[in-house]
């Protein structure tokens, strides 16, 4: 791979990004329109999930038409925030963005966490916006937390060890003495997702880390526990325990492989070490072509997300040491998204179908998981493919 053909995509997405004051649509932002939101039909629940459906799936973009705006997702920020601080770009830009993100925390809590910037239709309630959830905060916590590890300013890292106590305090639930999950998608929620499980548990092994606090740990590795065990024989997880919730995809895997090995490196244990190189063997032999197309799930290659194809490199080159040239494949990911995702004026498109392409730029789901991702891969062609620890042993990918 060409590292300055990936400097180019990198400084120009940089750029569009930023000249859009890292502002833009969302798939699932369709209760933002301005023109649908007051009209009485949006009062009930199949209208409201049936619109947001509509804009997501359509290959045009209506959002201009009604009335969407562009807006700036905490979750989006944060994986901004992140990606700067490792393309080292500037200590007052990762500053506005960690101040724009304290602006924008959820109200009415003494926690410091976050929510989505538009209202959502769960399978029963309406989530209004800027609601805190386990995932928003994940994401901007982990961020902060970057940036105190390069700036060393307490208040970040207080931020994050109370996201951390947040997740610990008002998400964690037990089922009795049979198991403990963290809710998800809200703070009454008892659905068991797996994702949701591994990202808090990870956050709060690596805020335990750094404060100290026995109790975080302690319920990190609960609720690691009861969802590594619930990984099938294969080595894959489902997405949650629901009837509704049994599909196998690239970009949640990786969240759950990713964040196990965060958990066994903050933790200092290797209880997890079986799940997280079954589990890699899984992603490695059913998420890829031969040619590098990352496939949304596991078992048919379409439609090629985004948000897959980002997911995809952080998770080969984060646990690059689990099998044979994890970085290469990266790098096929890489070009294969440049080849048929990148559109030259600074943006990657959102997803490619059998039949067409959808050209939608948004900006949480594809420009800043990207900007991310290729932050990641540029760490690893700068290294020269010396990536991860050489103890761990590797899975050979069949």
């Amino acid at each position: 791979m060409n590292p300055e053909k990936l400097d180019q995509i990198i400084a120009k997405l940089l750029a569009y990004c930023q000249s859009n004051n890292w502002a833009g649509y969302d798939p699932y932002d369709a209760l933002n329109s301005r023109l649908f939101q007051h009209l009485p039909f949006l009062d009930f629940r199949i209208p409201r999930i049936a619109l947001t459906q509509a804009l997501k799936r359509s290959p045009v973009n209506l959002r201009p038409l009604l009335l969407v705006p562009k807006t700036q997702n905490p979750k989006g920020l944060a994986l901004f925030l992140s990606a700067l601080i490792k393309l080292d770009q500037g200590e007052t830009l990762q500053k506005d963005l960690a101040n724009r993100l304290m602006e924008l925390r959820s109200p009415d809590t003494d926690y410091w966490c976050w929510g989505y910037s538009f209202p959502w239709q769960t399978r029963s309630i309406v989530v209004p916006e800027g609601t805190p959830n386990l995932v928003c905060t994940t994401f901007v916590a982990n961020a902060m937390l970057d940036l105190h590890d390069r700036l060393g300013d307490e208040r970040h890292l207080e931020m994050a060890i109370s996201s951390a106590r947040y997740i610990a305090d008002e998400l964690y639930w037990r089922n009795g003495g049979a198991f403990s999950c963290f809710r998800y998608p809200t703070s009454t929620s008892t659905q068991k997702i797996h994702n949701a499980n591994f990202l808090g548990s990870a956050l709060l092994a690596r805020v335990y880390r750094l404060s100290g606090e026995q109790r975080l740990l302690d319920r990190a590795l609960e609720v690691a526990r009861y969802s590594a065990a619930q990984q099938r024989e294969d080595g894959s997880w489902e997405y949650g325990e629901l009837t509704t919730q049994r599909w196998i995809d690239n970009f949640h895997t990786g969240f759950n492989l990713c964040a196990l090995d965060a958990i066994a490196r903050y933790a200092e244990t290797s209880e997890f070490d079986f799940h997280l190189r079954c589990g890699f063997e899984f992603y490695r032999n059913h998420f890829f072509t031969d040619n590098g197309i990352p496939k949304y799930f596991h078992d048919r290659i379409y439609p090629i997300d985004i948000h897959s194809v980002a997911q995809s490199i952080i998770t080969l080159v984060s646990l690059a040491d689990l099998g044979d040239d994890n970085i290469g494949l990266a790098e096929k990911v890489f070009s294969w998204a440049v080849g048929n995702l990148w559109d030259d004026r600074g943006y990657f498109y959102y997803q490619k179908h059998s039949w067409c392409t959808s050209r939608v730029p948004y900006i949480r789901w594809g420009q800043a998981w990207m900007l991310l991702a290729l932050a990641v891969l540029k760490e690893a062609v700068a290294a020269k493919h010396n990536i991860g620890s050489p103890e761990r042993k590797a899975v050979t990918a069949r």
